[in-house]
C-alpha cells in the first residue's frame, strides 16, 4: 500500500520553548511602556475577528458541523501517514447509490473512496500540480482503476482541483483511522470488471472450487460484472496471497478493506 510515516523531515520540527532568561529584556520593555500609557484613557475599539480559514486559503464556506469539525481536527494534529499518487473523482453514475459505510452516496457532498483505508478516516488530499486542499472522510471503495489510490466526489473534486482534467497527482496526508491501518480488519479481493457477466461467472466457479472455505460472490455494477472473494475471516494475509497469485482474464485483481 506504500504508506510512508508522516513523521519525516518533510514536515516542520517542534521547536524548542524560549528561556526565562531570553525573555527578560522584552519583559521589561512591556513593563516600562504600560508605566508611561497606564493614565491615558482611551475609548476600547473593538475589531471582527478574521474569516476562518478554509481548504483553499479563503473565507470559509458553508460546511456542516460535522465537516468543519473534521477540519479543525485537520489544523490541531499532525498526520499519522501519507501517500502520493493519482486521483479521479466519481459522479453521476454511482449517485445515489450505497456507498460502503451504508450510507447514500451524494456527489454534492465531500467524500472519497480508497481501497484500504479504514472507512471513517479524516484526510487531508493536496493537489500537488496547484496546492488546492479539501479534508474529508473516507466513505466508500475505490477507485478499481489500475494506477490509482483514490476517487473523490464530484465536490471533492472541485475543492481539490481536478474537476475538470478528471484525474490529478495528489498526496493524501491520514489524520484519524477508527481503526488499525496494518492489523486486521476485513479483507477481500475483488476482480473486474467484466464486459460479459459469463466470464464473471466461470471464474467465480473457479474460485470456489480452489479456495472452499472463502466466500465468493459475484454481482453487477455501474461499469460491469465483479467477483469478490474474501477468505475465512476475511485474513488479510490470505486476501494478499489471493490477489497475487490471481491472473483475471478480464481486468484485474485489487485488494480490499471492507470495513
Amino acid at each position: 500500500m506504500n504508506w510512508k510515516s508522516a513523521r519525516s523531515p518533510e514536515l516542520p520540527m517542534r521547536l524548542n520553548p524560549p528561556s526565562f532568561r531570553s525573555l527578560l529584556p522584552l519583559l521589561l520593555l512591556t513593563a516600562s511602556l504600560v508605566a508611561v500609557t497606564g493614565c491615558s484613557h482611551r475609548a476600547r475599539v473593538s475589531y471582527a475577528p478574521p474569516p476562518a480559514i478554509g481548504p483553499n486559503g479563503g473565507a470559509q464556506p458553508s460546511y456542516s458541523r460535522a465537516e468543519r469539525a473534521d477540519w479543525h481536527y485537520v489544523q490541531t494534529h499532525r498526520p499519522l501517514y501519507y501517500q502520493i499518487g493519482m486521483a479521479s473523482w466519481y459522479g453521476p453514475q454511482y449517485n445515489h447509490h450505497r456507498a460502503a459505510d451504508g450510507q447514500v452516496y451524494d456527489q454534492d457532498s465531500i467524500s472519497a473512496a480508497h481501497r484500504t483505508l479504514p472507512l471513517g478516516s479524516i484526510i487531508k488530499v493536496t493537489n500537488m500540480s496547484t496546492g488546492q486542499t479539501s479534508v474529508m472522510r473516507v466513505t466508500d471503495r475505490g477507485p478499481f482503476v489500475p494506477g490509482r489510490i483514490l476517487d473523490l466526489s464530484e465536490a471533492a473534486a472541485k475543492q481539490v482541483g481536478i474537476w475538470r482534467e478528471g484525474v490529478g497527482k495528489v498526496r493524501i496526508d491520514v489524520y484519524y483511522t477508527p481503526a488499525s491501518v496494518t492489523d486486521g480488519g476485513r479483507w477481500a479481493v475483488q476482480i473486474g470488471a467484466f464486459r460479459h457477466r459469463r466470464a464473471a461467472t466461470r471464474l467465480e466457479d473457479k474460485l470456489q472450487r480452489r479456495y472452499r472455505t472463502a466466500s465468493v460472490i459475484e454481482f453487477k455494477g455501474p461499469t460491469g460484472d465483479w467477483v469478490r472473494i474474501r477468505p475465512e475471516n476475511g485474513n488479510r494475509a490470505q486476501a494478499v496471497e489471493i490477489a497475487r497469485n490471481l491472473r483475471p482474464s478480464e481486468g484485474e485483481a485489487y485488494l480490499v478493506r471492507l470495513d
